[in-house]
């Protein structure tokens, strides 16, 4: 019997034959999920539901100021912040997991597990007027998808476009888990009449999008604004309300939290301002500050293994031990994490472990492990230097760097920051491999898969593409357990191999784990819906809503 995602009828019509299945099977697997013109029992903000009002513009920050409009040859979320509600894909998640149509209005599996169909939805234009369809489709899932999905995506064998509104996917073998995947940032379609022929990575449009997603790229004035405008065409009818959504480019905390405190902004993502200024804002009365949609987060040092120094496990295994988790958590990060030691967060339940290898804080072990790496204290107290290239991603991120050098200087260790802007940095570590010891920090899903493939397999060996593995690491065993977990079809297995895994990657340390970050919003009352879906970066903000008053 054949598996089938079907329409929902709150995201749209349908034609009548449509309706006459959708009836037969109601109570499928598709999540239902609240009509998108209903506000929620209550949104971020703990107010009480309300009809929605129309119109405004909803004054959000951004921070560091994107690269690039283009998710799809930079997937940092500063990028996908903005660049979802201007793309949108042919699903997306709801808070239970479980996925939405937006541009598909449902998919069917074959009996075997091997054809995947996809129906999209009638009349959807791209922002300049021309026509969606299967076309776009299999464009974006042949030569825009392997970028940042292509763990996941390489089981498809053919894709094929029976008809301007049908697209067929043929996988190689059964591959259950590549849904877990279509409702992802990587699955944004992009246009195939505007890209195909072109240089993707300095396509002009990059900077210019072209989407089908609820609001259309009006202008960015780079160090100032990005401004998006209500797109009147968008095929959920009613939707979006807001008249527009500008992006303020603030790169200063304090400036970002007078902004939200008077009200000249209305929203900003991911830590925005100090933890001290958090703790005020949260008590005023016209704020709240928002923790619950956020995937799980661990901030990590991943290593150069090239690097005569750091190539040494005796260096890493030090390096572990001479921090201390703990007092990052608390002394840098406000409390707002937890210490990290396994490389599969704890945010991930059925898969985390701690039979794991650990390294607690012992700075005099950090010392013993590196004089018998013949790297004993020089003249000066110097073992060696070491450049840590800190993600370039604000505040918090800077001082997670200088927490880390204070801690690598007590054991003789001369670390330096590498002070680089975003696309410096991001040149450097992931086309140049130019670099000793990077920190970064990455989102995980339910299923650990994508990221244990992006940091540990060769899968993640992708030079040139933004948060691909960089570390050089390389274990056949490693590879042999991936693949075996890869298509989901043995569900026993992944946990057993995932564990595996995980003791193979935290004895030998190409990335150390630190912490995990529970990140958080800071958003007026005013505005409503923007819980509406999990995780800002991958919300359209098609439901979000501001009151007058």
């Amino acid at each position: 019997m054949s598996e089938r995602i079907p329409p929902n009828p709150a995201f749209g019509a349908l034609d009548d034959p449509a309706r006459r299945r959708l009836l037969r099977l109601a109570g499928a697997t598709l999540a239902a999920g609240a009509l998108p013109g209903l506000a929620r029992a209550a949104n971020a903000a703990g107010t009480a539901a309300a009809a929605p009002e129309r119109g405004g513009t909803l004054v959000a920050i951004a921070f560091p100021e994107p690269s690039t409009l283009a998710t799809h040859v930079n997937g940092a979320n500063p990028i996908s912040l903005v660049t979802s509600k201007i793309y949108d894909r042919l699903f997306v998640n709801d808070n239970a997991g479980k996925l939405v149509p937006r541009l598909a209005l449902s998919l069917d599996r074959s009996a075997d597990d091997l054809t995947w169909t996809i129906r999209l939805r009638k009349g959807v234009k791209w922002h300049d007027g021309h026509p969606f369809g299967a076309d776009d489709v299999k464009y974006s899932i042949e030569q825009i998808w392997p970028r940042y999905l292509s763990s996941q995506t390489a089981v498809i064998g053919r894709v094929t476009t029976p008809d301007a509104l049908t697209v067929v996917l043929t996988l190689k073998e059964k591959w259950p888990v590549l849904v877990n995947y279509l409702g992802m940032n990587g699955g944004q379609i992009i246009p195939r009449h505007l890209y195909e022929g072109t240089d993707v990575a300095t396509n002009p449009y990059n900077n210019k999008p072209v989407g089908t997603g609820p609001f259309r790229f009006k202008e960015w004035q780079r160090g100032s604004h990005i401004v998006l405008e209500r797109n009147p065409d968008y095929y959920l009818p009613g939707l979006p309300y807001l008249d527009r959504v500008v992006w303020k480019v603030i790169n200063d905390s304090a400036s970002r939290a007078a902004a939200l405190e008077t009200g000249a902004a209305h929203y900003a993502a991911r830590n925005p301002v100090t933890f001290s200024d958090a703790a005020r804002l949260r008590q005023l009365p016209g704020l709240v500050l928002d923790t619950q949609q956020y995937e799980p987060n661990t901030y990590w040092l991943e290593f150069n293994l090239r690097d005569p120094v750091v190539g040494r496990l005796g260096v890493r295994q030090a390096i572990a031990h001479a921090i201390d988790r703990a007092a990052l958590v608390r002394t840098v990060w406000g409390g707002y994490g937890a210490p990290l030691d396994a490389p599969v967060p704890s945010g991930v339940p059925d898969y985390f472990t701690r039979d794991v290898q650990r390294y607690p804080f012992d700075p005099r072990r950090a010392e013993q492990l590196l004089d018998a790496a013949g790297l004993p204290r020089k003249a000066g107290g110097w073992r060696f230097r070491l450049v840590h290239d800190y993600i370039p991603f604000g505040d918090d991120f800077r001082r997670t760097g200088e927490f880390v050098r204070q801690a690598l200087r007590r054991v003789g260790i001369d670390c330096v920051l590498g002070a680089k802007d975003l696309s410096t940095w991001t040149r450097d570590v992931f086309t140049n491999r130019d670099f000793q010891m990077i920190s970064s920090w990455g989102g995980w899903s339910t299923d650990p898969q994508g990221s244990l493939d992006m940091r540990y397999s060769a899968r993640g060996d992708r030079p040139g593409v933004a948060w691909s593995k960089v570390s050089g690491f390389s274990n056949k065993e490693v590879e042999g357990l991936l693949a075996q977990t890869r298509s989901g079809v043995d569900t026993a297995a992944r946990k057993v191999n995932y564990k595996r895994v995980q003791q193979i990657v935290q004895a030998e340390l190409p990335v150390l784990q630190l912490l995990e970050v529970h990140f958080f919003s800071i958003v007026s009352r005013r505005v409503h819906g923007i819980d509406e879906f999990p995780y800002q970066t991958r919300n359209n903000f098609a439901g979000v809503w501001i009151s007058k008053a």
